[in-house]
């Protein structure tokens, strides 16, 4: 069930946020100081492609510099982010079908606000 949740979420939604967390990535990587945000925003973007079956977890070891960088994050970057992300919910919860598609979207909005000290595991 996972699989094909999967597959239809790439087709109708997750390549078009995985893009976005791409270039939001490229974006931060051209100066030196943001590499740290480039990387978890491709980070995001393996999640944003193939979410289901895979959580993100709070890293207990992330200090007070992934504090930092996520106001940092929020302000530049992860505000926009979750709004995709959460007008693509609606959108995907306004048929039926849509549904666990839309709970999955909604479910990446705590990530995308503030991705710094956050780990993406398997869910078994």
């Amino acid at each position: 069930m996972r699989t094909l949740l999967n597959v239809i979420w790439l087709v109708l939604c997750g390549a078009w946020m995985a893009l976005g967390y791409v270039v939001a990535g490229i974006i931060c990587c051209l100066l030196v100081i943001t590499i740290p945000f480039g990387i978890a925003s491709f980070r995001i973007a393996g999640y944003a492609l193939w979410p289901f079956g895979r959580t993100a977890v709070v890293r207990h070891d992330a200090g007070a510099p992934s504090a930092i960088g996520n106001v940092i994050w929020f302000l530049v970057a992860g505000l926009w982010l979750a709004i995709g992300h959460v007008v693509t919910g609606v959108a995907l919860c306004l048929t039926v079908i849509g549904i666990p598609l839309g709970i999955g979207s909604f479910k990446m909005v705590p990530i995308s606000l503030l991705p710094l000290g956050r780990e993406i595991v398997p869910t078994r």
